[in-house]
């Protein structure tokens, strides 16, 4: 399996993990943490009686999940079909799990404003998943200039090592 090969399934492993984690957060960690003492059950069951839509909710973040998902898979298989080195591939996933930042504020609203207006908690969120999930995306940002700044100072030193021998 070469370097490129290991990358991009490693990138697809990341994002993957952060798409399920972002979806447990907002799915099943949050409003749990929104309303303490009640089961999952026992919030879904306050949802809809408020007049909400929990089926609407888990629908709208298995959406955003999946892209994200099928995004990085894509990104596999073309920088793998394309022959980009292995550094790009994983600027190109690390800057997946950058915009999984904007995809985890999204999925904090779905199920979160209904559980927010059927038990009258506070907006935002509750569970310190999210902060996890922001605090990967930041390392991710970054690690971008870093494997960057790594590649373009072995790609010198690579082209003055063949100068001195070629010289």
């Amino acid at each position: 399996m070469t370097s490129r090969t290991v990358v991009a399934v490693t990138g697809v492993v990341v994002v993957t993990v952060y798409a399920a984690l972002m979806a447990l957060d907002a799915l099943v960690l949050d409003p749990l943490a929104a309303v303490p003492g009640r089961s999952l059950a026992e919030v879904h069951a306050g949802v809809e009686a408020a007049g909400g839509s929990v089926v609407q909710a888990v629908a709208a973040v298995l959406v955003v999940a999946a892209v994200g998902v099928a995004l990085a898979v894509l990104v596999a298989v073309l920088a793998l079909w394309d022959g980009l080195p292995a550094p790009t591939i994983a600027v190109l996933h690390l800057g997946l799990v950058v915009l999984g930042a904007f995809a985890t504020f999204l999925t904090t609203f779905f199920l979160g404003l209904e559980v927010a207006d059927a038990f009258g908690t506070a907006g935002g969120t509750h569970s310190p998943w999210v902060a996890v999930l922001a605090g990967t995306s930041l390392v991710a940002l970054v690690a971008i200039p870093i494997v960057l700044f790594t590649d373009m100072v072995r790609t010198l030193r690579h082209a003055r090592a063949e100068a001195l021998v070629h010289g």
